[in-house]
């Protein structure tokens, strides 16, 4: 249950059972309420002049009267204090006693009185108190009684107030913890987003360039440990500027997103599908040989590619790694790309090879 739906004293798990046990620790019993009962028309006497020294001297701490306000604060204060002070005195410590003393602390804590405050407020009452029944009780055996179980009340209601205060303060902590548990996981999810949109290319849904290279390497680490061939496809559609020129970006653009839906669909699960870089793509084949690659995934992209764009023409270039012996990824993406070259149309091998 959310902790708004409960009672302070539910909580902080406060029973009647547990009021009867913080007594015994004070070791407040029918004694000093009986003492206390003996002040109260004393008190009640002297009630408005107690009230009144008690904010005089407050209010002449500018912190204190900053905290207050104004005026209709000051008197709501004072009608609040003239109920705790007969409260004090009422004999009566029960379950609405302590809530109300619980009440007391979530109040000063939500309106930003700090512990230093309230506890030079209820040392002051407390002096303020003594000097009265002192006076009232000079010379009588019951004073010292009186006394003492004023202090036994007031330390009873301070741990009340005080454990208010900590409760509210780690209801506060759990707050700010939550939030910044959410705040993490929006970042997180943000960044995986951002990541995911640094992995994928927006235009094909293939992987990007960035992390072809630890593909490729995590393919061929695997083909080591299992001692099986890696191909790699070099791909690049053919006149692919003047396809821009001529028909438009929008065009260019469905082409490299068809090629990009070509790749995949002939693709394994264990494969993966790159755009290198404009039209340009690249295809990393686990257990493939060359010629496996070229028969059974080269021939049917061309055929796919030639039902849905027959205008459009690609050079591929494909070549192996391993078993026996492998090659770093960055030597194979330069083969790839240098065969892919070779294999275009109208190319000269013998300056392609020069300039390899």
């Amino acid at each position: 249950m959310h902790s708004t739906m409960k009672t302070l004293l539910e909580q902080m798990r406060i029973t009647e059972m547990e009021i009867d046990g913080r007594k015994r620790l004070l070791e407040f019993d029918d004694q000093d309420v009986a003492a206390l009962l003996q002040c109260r028309a004393h008190v009640e006497s002297r009630l408005d002049d107690i009230v009144e020294t008690f904010y005089g001297i407050q209010t002449s701490h500018p912190d204190i009267a900053s905290l207050i306000g104004d005026a209709d604060t000051l008197e709501r204060l004072e009608n609040a204090q003239r109920r705790y002070i007969m409260d004090l005195f009422s004999g009566v410590y029960d379950l609405e006693y302590t809530n109300n003393r619980l009440r007391i602390g979530l109040v000063h804590k939500r309106i930003g009185v700090e512990p230093k405050f309230y506890l030079s407020a209820v040392y002051l009452l407390h002096s303020l108190l003594v000097k009265n029944i002192s006076a009232a009780m000079e010379g009588s055996a019951e004073r010292r009684r009186a006394l003492l179980a004023l202090d036994k009340l007031i330390y009873f209601d301070v741990t009340l107030v005080f454990e208010t205060y900590i409760l509210s303060l780690v209801s506060e902590i759990e707050a700010v913890k939550n939030r910044t548990e959410e705040y993490a996981r929006a970042l997180e999810e943000t960044v995986a987003m951002r990541n995911g949109q640094l992995r994928t290319d927006v235009l094909t849904g293939l992987t990007t360039r960035r992390y072809l290279n630890e593909a490729l390497h995590r393919t061929v680490k695997a083909a080591q440990r299992r001692k099986e061939p890696v191909a790699l496809i070099f791909v690049d559609v053919d006149d692919f500027k003047e396809i821009n020129d001529r028909r438009g970006h929008a065009y260019g653009d469905r082409v490299l997103a068809e090629l990009g839906k070509v790749l995949q669909e002939t693709a394994r699960g264990e494969d993966t599908c790159v755009r290198y870089g404009g039209d340009e793509f690249c295809v990393v084949l686990a257990n493939s040989t060359e010629e496996q690659a070229e028969v059974a995934y080269c021939q049917r992209i061309r055929r796919l590619l030639a039902e849905r764009l027959p205008q459009v023409r690609i050079s591929m270039g494909v070549v192996q790694t391993g078993p026996d012996h492998f090659e770093e990824a960055d030597v194979l993406l330069r083969s790839a790309d240098r065969r892919m070259y070779l294999n275009k149309p109208g190319r000269d091998d013998r300056e392609m090879n020069d300039q390899a």
